[in-house]
């Protein structure tokens, strides 16, 4: 499979001179599980087109400091190639940011959540949905970072994971080939606490030191990594 990796945010600037890009956070991803999937990059931030969705083997849309409300050029036809997207079948995958803007363009509501800042390793659970969905645990903790949620998933979407923090975290949608996810299996642990430090002095000091001590926590990262690949290849 070629995946078409749409960017649609960058690196925080004060950690870029340590972590890679986005789209290269996925590919090493990607990498560590196997062979079957290469990949490609649009930067919409920087003016470039996206592509006829239809043509596309599979479509993945990255996080974002931006959120669904607020007004960039990009955003516009980005919902619309989601809902052609969606339309032709093509497979798409969303996380954090890209988890919201396809809620969003299928009909979904998406906000600033009233519970403020999810950030460390937060545990859901994971709500079987054979075949499309099946990682082989009850319960997966997965590193986060983000202030909005899906607040009520579209009409075409069913939740596949969930927390009381983030009851609509995994959307699985009808087509059988949307699959969406609010937390982030591509960042390393690094990066993580990279994000925690960077808020202090905007984030309350409790949220912080249980973010900080929730990265102890054992990562499932790569059951989430794993389970992704499999829907994109099946």
């Amino acid at each position: 499979m070629k995946l078409t990796i749409i960017e649609t945010g960058y690196v925080p600037e004060p950690l870029r001179a340590r972590f890679k890009s986005y789209p290269d956070m996925f590919n090493a991803m990607f990498a560590r599980y196997g062979a079957g999937i290469k990949t490609d990059f649009v930067p919409v931030l920087e003016g470039a087109p996206l592509p006829d969705p239809a043509g596309l083997d599979g479509v993945l849309i990255t996080g974002s400091p931006a959120g669904v409300y607020d007004d960039f050029a990009w955003m516009n036809p980005l919902r619309d190639f989601i809902r052609r997207a969606y339309q032709a079948r093509t497979r798409m995958v969303g996380i954090c940011f890209g988890h919201q803007i396809i809620a969003d363009a299928l009909g979904g509501d998406v906000r600033k959540s009233e519970k403020g800042w999810g950030l460390g390793r937060h545990t859901y659970e994971v709500v079987p949905s054979r075949p499309h969905f099946a990682p082989g645990a009850a319960t997966l903790s997965i590193a986060c970072s983000h202030q909005d949620q899906v607040i009520a998933p579209p009409p075409a979407a069913r939740v596949v994971l969930r927390s009381a923090f983030a009851p609509n975290a995994g959307l699985l949608y009808d087509n059988g080939a949307a699959l969406t996810f609010q937390p982030h299996p591509e960042f390393d642990d690094d990066y993580a606490s990279a994000l925690i430090d960077l808020r202090r002095g905007n984030v309350d000091q409790e949220t912080l030191e249980t973010a900080c001590a929730s990265m102890s926590m054992r990562s499932d990262s790569a059951v989430l990594a794993k389970a992704i690949r499999s829907f994109l290849l099946a």
